[in-house]
């Protein structure tokens, strides 16, 4: 058997594992929510977004599904509701502070706070082989700064608790700084964005404003960047290191305030973020986030999943 074959024997194997724990329900001791606890979702009309609130409803949550689109988000909304979910629906674009900013005072008038926000609103215009920077600074835009401003929006409304609350960032492997594929060659860059404890926003905004220079002037291509879906994986690789920030810094926070944040990659999910082009079901890629959102003994924070499982950045 080749390596590829053993390879997918065993992601074959894990995904049995996963299913067959999805299968058994969370026993009464690991079940710390009900019905009050508030979870926040993040383009959450279609795709992994739409399913990470399934999960979350019928677990017994009460889940905000946000969407930029209006009338999607409503159908989305009224679909889970049928299905006798505590699912409600409010209008948010994270690229716009004034969006976000009425959504924060309409959560803190209706809800009080939350309990965990998912940040999974995200875009990507490469399909295929395709991999145009044309649409990089709305990439950029929406992937990265859209999950800062809102973590940063919302953490203020996010509820005391013995467990802690939850951030889980939808992120992906393309934004790895380590993987033996895709990863920037530039090693200075690199190990600056490795090094936790000097990574900064300052640090990484200006990583990021390289890269837009160098797409809108053309020289992107021999400077380093990744070279699969360029735009999108530079955005996840800043998600990746604003996860690891904001963990070192909320690691402060006091018991009872707690606020674990970690990001996971979906996979290649059949979504239209990927064209339907992806291997895995949305099921599959709400997983991980979904466990993340849910686990009653979370102690770890800064950490990047998949398939359940820690991999490395």
């Amino acid at each position: 058997m080749g390596k590829k074959e053993k390879a997918k024997e065993r992601r074959e194997q894990r995904l049995q594992e996963i299913h067959l724990q999805r299968t058994i329900p969370y026993s009464h001791h690991q079940r710390w929510w009900s019905k009050e606890t508030v979870a926040v979702v993040t383009g959450g009309n279609r795709g992994i977004g739409f399913e990470i609130c399934r999960q979350l409803a019928t677990h017994g949550l009460t889940v905000i599904l946000t969407s930029r689109d209006t009338s999607a988000g409503v159908e989305s909304v009224k679909a889970l509701q049928e299905g006798g979910l505590s699912v409600v629906y409010h209008q948010l674009d994270v690229v716009d502070y004034s969006s976000i900013n009425q959504f924060v005072e309409w959560l803190r008038e209706n809800c009080g706070g939350l309990d965990i926000l998912v940040n999974n609103a995200g875009v990507n215009f490469n399909l295929g082989s395709d991999n145009s920077v044309e649409n990089a600074r709305k990439v950029i835009e929406t992937n990265y700064y859209g999950t800062k401003r809102m973590t940063e929006a919302i953490i203020s409304l996010m509820k005391p608790s013995l467990v802690g609350a939850r951030i889980v960032n939808v992120s992906s492997r393309l934004g790895r700084l380590n993987g033996r594929r895709n990863r920037i060659s530039n090693v200075a860059l690199r190990e600056q964005l490795s090094d936790v404890e000097s990574l900064s926003e300052e640090l990484i905004g200006m990583t990021l404003s390289t890269f837009l220079q160098q797409a809108e002037d053309g020289t992107w291509t021999t400077e380093g960047w990744p070279q699969v879906y360029t735009d999108y994986s530079v955005s996840k690789l800043a998600v990746n290191a604003y996860t690891r920030l904001m963990a070192r810094k909320l690691s402060e926070r006091p018991e009872g305030q707690k606020i674990y944040i970690n990001c996971y990659c979906p996979g290649w999910v059949k979504t239209a973020l990927t064209g339907y082009a992806g291997n895995n079901t949305v099921e599959e890629g709400a997983d991980t986030g979904v466990w993340l959102a849910l686990l009653s003994d979370q102690t770890f924070m800064g950490k990047f999943f998949a398939e359940r499982r820690e991999i490395n950045f």
